[in-house]
């Protein structure tokens, strides 16, 4: 093989559009003097690792190994590492790389590099690909090394890799923390659930909006929420308009933005996480009547990312997961198409590949 690396790996690919995933043998680099290889013991399955497999967005390249919310135990350091010792528990996000020159990487927000090599189905700079999480080791520049609070559980706690920054990120940039103000969820999954929990610990009010009624005891006895506002009951969406400060929007489909601009008060927030495949229409006069501001946000950088994780440990918050094996792994992607997980999918991949 061309692209043959000194590192024998193993995990699971596919191979083509049908995203169906199989055992397969691989390579990864040797550890180099800035490098930390780590034992993979679990990886959070996220939606875009479905939206991978299908070629969803157009640029899968096969065969791709997914997973980007890797929480694994150190196993090499190289020689200028100083920061991460063989036995630490840590973890790897959605990057593994970047330019680290341009204005956004000098500023900790590598997530915005115009040059990013993400965990998986990325080029790297040496002209290999990148695989993911769904495998056995990874070797990992220092600077894309999280360390993972001593006190979170290591599967539960994967999740935030993404899921936890993709959240955290956003209510910190537009001062979404402020105790006792009022924060809508829109979308009640892998996302929502843990900006719920998130949100609580910043002391704010937290309403889910959800199109399922059947989610209410699950939102408010579970998972904290103070209210539940079912989107498609018109009398109940009337009685809210304008009872919401922030509305964090974490839904995936296409849907209109207008219902979830009436239940912002005055100089309200809208910031979407979610990534629909289509184009969503953006209804101006509302914004102009309130003052209102639409925004978006990616996941965050490095040290924005250990900071949540910090958080994290301090208030205890985790992912609510189903803990899987990784020849379950098929079953799973087709659950999460119908969306039928409470809330995140993590492979116990230690376990899994235990006799490899």
């Amino acid at each position: 093989m061309a692209n043959e690396l000194p590192v024998k790996a193993f995990g699971w690919a596919a191979s083509d559009t049908s995203g169906t995933l199989a055992p397969f043998h691989f390579s990864r680099r040797e550890n180099g003097v800035d490098d930390v290889t780590l034992k993979i013991l679990f990886c959070g399955v996220c939606h875009s690792d479905l939206h991978t497999l299908k070629n969803d967005w157009g640029f899968t390249t096969y065969p791709v190994v997914p997973g980007h919310e890797i929480v694994g135990v150190v196993t090499e350091v190289g020689n200028n590492v100083k920061n991460f010792k063989v036995g630490d528990k840590v973890g790897v996000g959605v990057i593994v790389e970047s330019c680290k020159e341009c204005e956004n990487c000098q500023q900790d927000l590598e997530n915005y590099c115009p040059r990013p090599v993400f965990t998986y189905n990325s080029p790297y700079y040496d002209g290999t690909r990148t695989q993911g999480g769904y495998s056995n080791i990874v070797v990992v520049h220092q600077r894309y090394v999280l360390r993972f609070p001593e006190n979170l559980p290591l599967d539960a706690g994967a999740p935030l890799l993404c899921a936890g920054i993709t959240v955290y990120s956003p209510m910190k940039y537009y001062g979404m923390t402020e105790p006792g103000k009022h924060l809508g969820v829109a979308g009640l999954g892998g996302l929502g659930h843990v900006a719920i929990k998130l949100a609580k610990a910043f002391g704010l009010k937290v309403t889910v909006i959800s199109s399922s009624p059947n989610k209410q005891a699950e939102a408010i006895d579970r998972l904290g929420a103070d209210f539940f506002l079912v989107s498609s009951d018109p009398a109940k969406m009337k009685a809210a308009l304008g009872t919401m400060d922030y509305i964090i929007d974490t839904i995936s489909a296409v849907h209109s933005l207008i219902p979830l601009l009436g239940l912002l008060k005055l100089n309200g927030k809208l910031v979407t996480v979610g990534l629909p495949n289509k184009p969503l229409e953006l209804p101006i006069f509302p914004l102009v009547a309130g003052r209102k501001l639409i925004g978006g946000s990616n996941f965050g950088g490095l040290k924005e990312t250990q900071e949540m994780l910090d958080f994290c440990g301090k208030h205890n918050i985790t992912a609510d997961i189903e803990l899987i094996k990784m020849d379950q792994i098929n079953t799973a992607m087709e659950r999460l198409s119908r969306a039928d997980v409470k809330y995140r999918f993590v492979i116990d991949v230690a376990s899994s590949f235990s006799s490899f």
